[in-house]
């Protein structure tokens, strides 16, 4: 906020921003605090609430989806429960005057769908208008990634300029066709093929892409490039909201317990391998037990496992990885410690050990009805 704060309170440029996380009112007043500081008391700071659901979740006793268990039998392991809310409170706050909005969880493309609501006056059953905003905060939501970020393949897709890599900029219409564009002179490229991927990308059905606000569907979408770096998008659509809002959970799962130890020069591979193979044995000899437990041995097979593609040649260099999931901080402790002791006690040449032990904070999904979901909002005082 201190970075782009001068730029945009002078400006006139409001901000809408999901780094409320888990306490969007303590973030907003931590930016009211730094307008002030800044001299910037024309700002009108809100935070959006009402997306911490665990009270909720509870009283329903929802199904978790990934464990299949309910939430009385998690009881003890529930740390969070957050709902995925709309666009709706974010155009409340702009409405009542709000020139910084800060939320929690809300769907991504909200925050780009709430000033949409803000300026264009859709309502909350035009389906169509929301589809299409929708499908503007799908494409803005990853910033540089559909500007040639995460597009970039070297040989294959080549992009220029990533180190000074140009954010997008997303201009729409009343009727929801958006031209994607970036500054003049920034590095990245804004294409039809990276429009292109970016509409796909985390998308299941694109005619039914389910979000809290609508159904949206880019089955009917057309992509055109007008200029250099200038690609206009329309024909997006919408249908009625789903009944349900969709939750993420956490809970507590154990411990994690991780190891690793490097193995350079010839026979690098085979030596990693054999320490990986001996700390297998040690964790059983000396009892831990896990839940899980990866061997992996970096940039020769810690991604595809066993699907790896075998060549002729060993690597020269190979990074032993043991990590395990386990009840208790002690056993995973161990893990590390079974690494590390391959110093002396495991294959030539073993250096730059490493150990760690961390508490899981998994994450699960639940559903509830969105009726139940009572979004506010608040503004603080700068």
């Amino acid at each position: 906020m201190r970075a782009v704060l001068p730029h945009c309170a002078t400006q006139g440029v409001k901000i809408v921003t999901n780094m409320g996380a888990a306490n969007p009112l303590a973030a907003a007043r931590r930016v009211a605090a730094i307008c002030k500081d800044l001299g910037f008391k024309n700002q009108r700071v809100a935070a959006v609430t009402g997306d911490d659901v665990l009270d909720i979740l509870r009283a329903d006793d929802a199904d978790i989806i990934e464990t299949g268990l309910r939430a009385s039998q998690m009881q003890a392991s529930l740390v969070s429960a957050n709902a995925y809310i709309g666009a709706r409170p974010i155009a409340d706050a702009l409405d009542q005057g709000a020139t910084i909005v800060i939320t929690g969880r809300v769907s991504d493309p909200a925050l780009f769908l709430g000033p949409l609501l803000h300026e264009f006056g859709w309502r909350d059953d035009d389906w169509a208008n929301l589809g299409r905003g929708v499908m503007a905060g799908h494409l803005l939501e990853c910033a540089g990634q559909i500007t040639g970020g995460y597009f970039a393949d070297p040989g294959v897709k080549d992009i220029s300029g990533l180190a000074r890599l140009g954010f997008p900029i997303g201009i729409v219409d009343e009727t929801g066709a958006i031209e994607i564009t970036k500054l003049p002179e920034s590095g990245g490229a804004v294409t039809t093929a990276t429009c292109k991927e970016q509409l796909l990308y985390e998308i299941g059905d694109p005619a039914a892409y389910m979000q809290p606000d609508v159904v949206a569907d880019f089955s009917n979408v057309r992509v055109n490039e007008i200029a250099r770096d200038r690609v206009v998008l329309s024909g997006a659509s919408g249908k009625p909201a789903p009944p349900t809002l969709k939750c993420s959970v956490g809970y507590r799962d154990g411990f994690i317990g991780e190891g690793q130890m490097s193995y350079a020069g010839p026979g690098a591979f085979s030596r990693a391998k054999l320490a990986g193979e001996i700390v297998r044995e040690r964790l059983g000899i000396v009892g831990v037990a896990t839940s899980e437990l990866r061997i992996d041995i970096i940039g020769a097979d810690s991604l595809h496992g066993a699907a790896t593609p075998q060549t002729n040649s060993e690597p020269y260099e190979a990074r032993l990885r043991v990590v395990g999931r386990t009840e208790t901080a002690a056993a995973a402790q161990l893990i590390g410690e079974e690494v590390e002791s391959l110093y002396t006690n495991g294959p030539a040449g073993g250096g730059g050990a490493w150990k760690g032990v961390k508490p899981i904070v998994a994450i699960a999904s639940a559903y509830i009805a969105r009726e139940k979901v009572r979004p506010a909002v608040t503004f603080v005082e700068t």
